[in-house]
């Protein structure tokens, strides 16, 4: 049985950090890409960033580049995605997905139960 659960959100300044993790049971990270997607009260869900198998591909969003980082740590099966310099239009909720390396949510077959991320002061 897949599974992938996210944590590390909470509620944070702007310009502050988080870290999410997310943890995957049942498929190997060597073989399965994991993306972050995430979605605003009354927003689609927006592509945040994936990294394939080997953690040697990656895709970041525009809107984050340069402030959001994925990695991966395959011995642990976990995926993490740390976030800098927080803004408030970063509010939402935050999803990891294991599938095929893409932007779209189509091409992800698993997804986490979310974690919420608040930036406010």
């Amino acid at each position: 049985q897949v599974q992938l659960v996210e944590s590390g959100g909470g509620l944070v300044q702007p310009g502050g950090s988080l870290t999410l993790s997310c943890v995957v049971s049942g498929i190997s990270l060597d073989y399965d890409s994991i993306g972050w997607f995430r979605q605003a009260p009354g927003k689609e869900r927006e592509f945040v960033s994936t990294i394939g198998g080997s953690g040697q591909t990656i895709i970041t969003a525009d809107s984050v580049k340069g402030r959001f980082t994925i990695s991966r740590d395959n011995a642990k099966n976990i995926v993490y995605l740390r976030m800098n310099s927080l803004k408030h239009e970063d509010t939402a909720v935050y999803y990891c997905a294991a599938g095929r390396f893409g932007r779209r949510p189509s091409e992800y077959a698993y997804w986490g139960q979310g974690t919420q991320v608040t930036v406010s002061s």
